[in-house]
């Protein structure tokens, strides 16, 4: 498990910087499904909780410091924060990267407010701090993919 900054500066790099806040929080979120997924909820990427907010699930520690770039691309805002280590959490992070890099943010928040997602059945319009536990996560990940 890595932390969610260490799993955005890596998102950032793999998209050579050119990636929005929110196109890496809907990249974060997937990376975490499929990572709780293919372990069967047993190995989170990220060491933070996703928040159901109105663009989809969000990490809010992430967001605040990216927040600053609006819908521009994120700067290198990571300097003292390190790369995930060589293994499967790198890993993971460049399979999503790889798969979503030309997705545009409207259709990565399309696909985290998926009716039948974990985004779904938290968000409560204009409400903060509705944690989506990785439970809920590991179910969307299982409903995609039967």
């Amino acid at each position: 498990m890595i932390s969610s900054m260490s799993a955005a500066k890596q998102i950032c790099e793999n998209l050579d910087w050119e990636v929005s806040n929110l196109s890496m929080q809907k990249m974060l979120y997937v990376a975490q499904m499929v990572s709780l997924g293919r372990s069967d909820g047993a190995r989170p990427l990220i060491n933070a909780s996703f928040e159901a907010w109105n663009y989809g699930p969000v990490l809010p520690s992430v967001y605040h410091s990216a927040k600053v770039f609006g819908s521009e691309f994120v700067g290198n805002i990571f300097h003292s924060v390190n790369l995930p280590p060589d293994g499967a959490d790198k890993e993971m992070i460049q399979k999503t990267t790889d798969s979503l890099r030309e997705k545009t943010p409207g259709e990565l928040v399309a696909i985290t407010h998926w009716e039948k997602g974990a985004w779904a059945k938290h968000y409560q319009p204009r409400q903060r701090n509705i944690k989506i536990p990785n439970a809920d996560i590991l179910d969307e990940y299982r409903q995609r993919t039967k």
